[in-house]
């Protein structure tokens, strides 16, 4: 079996009417370090992750995405697929040779299964 880790990126895709407000909760409230390395992105350091706040102008209520690492990601989509798994590669565009893909949980939660290395 192809073996399965959980990944460092934790995405939240906000409504772009409350995109601002779970900024500042994160920032403000909270108090998370943000990371600068890949502005315009945003995103903040959450314990040993990364937290991406993504505004979904097309969103009505926020979602959270996750990821997985593996070292065949061919080999573990398959796998999740055979398992149950929904393979929703049309979600979000991952671009041309991207070593990885996307699926959903039996709860429709987005998951991103990737090799390390994909980036």
């Amino acid at each position: 079996m192809t073996k399965i880790t959980g990944g460092v990126n934790i995405a939240m895709k906000v409504p772009s009417h409350q995109h601002e407000a779970v900024v500042a909760f994160y920032r403000d409230a909270v108090g998370l370090e943000p990371i600068k390395e890949k502005l315009p992105a945003i995103g903040f350091k959450l314990g040993p992750n990364q937290l991406w706040i993504d505004e979904a102008p097309n969103y009505s209520q926020a979602e959270v995405w996750l990821e997985l690492f593996t070292d065949d990601h061919a080999g573990a989509l398959d796998h999740l697929a055979d398992k149950g798994a929904v393979r929703c590669d049309s979600v979000e565009e991952l671009g041309e040779g991207f070593r990885g893909g996307w699926i959903m949980n039996p709860a429709n939660i987005v998951h991103m299964v990737r090799r390390p290395d994909a980036w």
